[in-house]
């Protein structure tokens, strides 16, 4: 693997384990405190997805353009910046507001990161996108357990604090990182429009971003509604924080150990028949997070979800990098990812509006049965018009 995969990796890793300790298990207890209701909850947890829905087509068109490097670089100081802000935070509507202002870190990691691997890599991609989802994943077991235990001797606000002074450390692979002079290109300011659009409906024309996008946000939608709302639902079970944040830790860990497997799966036998697999595996899980009573079983539960993950997502990325090429990558991996994005806000939205409305058994039931629903969906809509065991469509 090459230098600059190694080094994106290693910026991505130090950015998602800080995000994460921030996210998981700390934003929800966070905002419960300052007495947010379930429903207000679902939105605190998902403006700033909304932030990276609108933001990330223009933000991976214009790297395309002017190179990934600068915009990593910008990302990486929204990631440093705004979790200092939140010690200032009194109440849930200036949460909401500095929610949606972080969303721009992930609007510009999102599709950069990937674009940047993925035109660096030839032959291979679904194993190699597997590969670097380690990284990524890495910031999701790593931050979850070290939020956990920072909570059980300090304040919100001082964990906050350490989050912003670790994600400043991603600076330094990041200007370490080569620009791919090949993608840098100088257009006029009054033409970015046109291109703009122009490249929205190339990407928009390919039934690839939207089957990838639709794919990843169907599954986000069930794994965000039980990331929202299991920290608080496993206080009241008689869990402690720390237990939620191994929870999602170890769900994480088995995502990384099987990410490779996974990918080279989707390059073996098909990536939809790939992903269909791992939402079933999911949607089992998923239904079964209220029998768990015990530690043991809740971590079972985590692993599953976490196979799951991997037999999904690295395909879902090997499918838009096959069916773009060169500048378009970063465009097609952004409007797939809005489509993600969607998902990542309706889950802790309708979850909380159900759990508002009924209780949290049925709502993490519900969001099982909603995952499995789709992927029979999509099952019937694969025999109908495409042919699972080619890996393009």
């Amino acid at each position: 693997m090459s230098k600059p995969i190694l080094f994106m990796g290693l910026a991505d890793f130090i950015v998602r384990s800080a995000y994460q300790m921030g996210k998981t298990p700390l934003l929800p207890i966070f905002a419960a405190s300052l007495g947010a209701s379930d429903s207000f909850l679902g939105l605190i947890i998902s403006v700033s997805t909304l932030t990276g829905m609108i933001f990330k087509p223009l933000i991976g068109f214009l790297s395309d353009i002017w190179g990934r490097k600068c915009w990593l670089l910008i990302g990486t100081t929204f990631f440093t910046v705004m979790p200092f802000i939140y010690t200032f935070v009194d109440s849930t509507q200036t949460l909401f507001i500095v929610r949606l202002v972080h969303g721009f870190a992930t609007a510009v990691y999102g599709p950069v990161s990937l674009a940047y691997v993925a035109e660096s890599t030839r032959d291979k991609k679904g194993e190699v996108l597997g590969w670097f989802g380690i990284a990524k994943t890495s910031g999701y077991v790593v931050g979850p357990l070290a939020a956990g235990w920072l909570l059980l001797n300090l304040d919100p606000e001082e964990v906050f604090t350490i989050i912003g002074i670790l994600s400043s450390i991603a600076f330094l692979p990041i200007l370490l990182l080569p620009e791919n002079k090949l993608l840098t290109q100088h257009i006029r300011a009054f033409s970015l429009p046109k291109k703009f659009l122009s490249a929205i409906r190339f990407g928009a024309e390919s039934s690839v971003v939207w089957i990838a996008g639709a794919l990843e946000g169907w599954v986000y939608l069930a794994v965000y509604a039980v990331k929202a709302f299991l920290p608080i639902y496993g206080l009241t079970e008689g869990f402690n924080v720390f237990q939620v944040g191994i929870y999602f830790a170890v769900q994480e860990l088995v995502h990384i150990i099987a990410n490779p497997l996974g990918g080279r799966l989707g390059d073996k036998y098909g990536y939809l028949l790939t992903v269909i697999i791992g939402m079933v595996i999911m949607a089992c899980a998923i239904f079964y997070i209220p029998s768990a009573k015990h530690l043991f079983t809740l971590l079972t539960i985590a692993s599953v979800i976490g196979i799951g993950q991997a037999l999904v997502f690295p395909s879902t990325l090997a499918m838009i990098s096959l069916r773009f090429t060169g500048k378009g990558i970063a465009t097609g991996m952004a409007i797939s990812g809005s489509l993600k994005n969607a998902g990542k806000i309706a889950g802790p939205i309708i979850a909380g509006l159900f759990i508002t409305a009924f209780d949290y058994e049925l709502t993490l039931r519900g969001m099982g049965l909603f995952l499995a629903s789709s992927s029979l969906v999509l099952v019937v809509a694969l025999r109908l018009r495409y042919d699972p065991s080619r890996t393009q469509l």
